[in-house]
């Protein structure tokens, strides 16, 4: 593998013949043979490879690659930093801040109406769930809106680091005391970034989001790995890294 910086001869062999996402490899006994390099050595890259999403190995098909992602390197390396140390979370959470902040004005931009009208949807269902008996905390509608802002974004690492957050995020997300008036004003920012952003006005929406996010109450000293689909969907009282 020499000339190259990446310590992968399968990676290395993707690069160098420009396969295209969707093309096949050949088989690992076909590479062998060509690289002069082992079959055990190319199955440990294939296994890395496969494991950061640059390829996909099918029944009947083969090895084929993928698009390039770089949530699943980015989550692979959060959650293993937070299985180290759970209070990385914070720094990773200050990361994500700034990068959502810094990224707002270009990713709002680009949306689209049917985007907007995903938007209004979210909303409206997460204030629904806000009123159910027994209260149910919007997680995955939290996610899914933060997402979709970004969704149009044309930086693959902006939009892998914002999912690696909140998978990190419902996995090791410090536990926080809110009562419902707490839920309740979060998703009155969002509702204000939503129309912000529908009306064009994107500095105003920023100003929203940069508001929302100084909402932040945690208390650090919560055990890790908590059940996030359990404590965030039907206690109004407790929620996780709520931003």
């Amino acid at each position: 593998m020499s000339g190259s910086s990446l310590d992968s001869d399968i990676l290395h062999y993707i690069v160098e013949h420009q396969i295209n996402a969707g093309d096949r490899l050949p088989t690992i006994n076909e590479l062998s043979a060509e690289l002069g390099i082992s079959v055990s050595k190319l199955r440990e890259d294939l296994a890395v490879a496969r494991a950061l999403g640059y390829v996909q190995i099918k029944p009947r098909i083969g090895t084929q690659v993928q698009e390039f992602c770089f949530g699943p390197a980015a989550t692979l390396g959060v959650l293993y930093a937070l299985e180290r140390n759970r209070h990385h979370f914070q720094h990773f959470a200050k990361l994500r801040r700034s990068v959502e902040l810094g990224f707002w004005h270009e990713a709002v931009a680009s949306l689209t109406p049917e985007d907007i009208a995903h938007l209004r949807h979210l909303i409206t269902r997460a204030q629904e769930k806000l009123n159910y008996i027994p209260v149910m905390v919007p997680f995955q509608e939290h996610r899914s809106l933060h997402l979709t802002f970004f969704k149009r974004l044309n930086n693959p690492f902006v939009q892998g680091l914002l999912e690696a957050y909140w998978i990190a995020y419902e996995a090791y997300g410090l536990s926080m005391y809110a009562d419902l008036s707490y839920h309740h004003e979060v998703w009155n920012y969002h509702e204000r970034m939503v129309e912000y952003v529908a009306q064009g006005d994107f500095e105003g929406g920023y100003q929203a989001l940069k508001e929302h996010m100084e909402l932040l109450r945690y208390v650090p000293d919560q055990p890790a790995h908590q059940d996030a689909s359990k404590s965030t969907e039907r206690d109004p009282s407790i929620h996780h890294f709520f931003e």
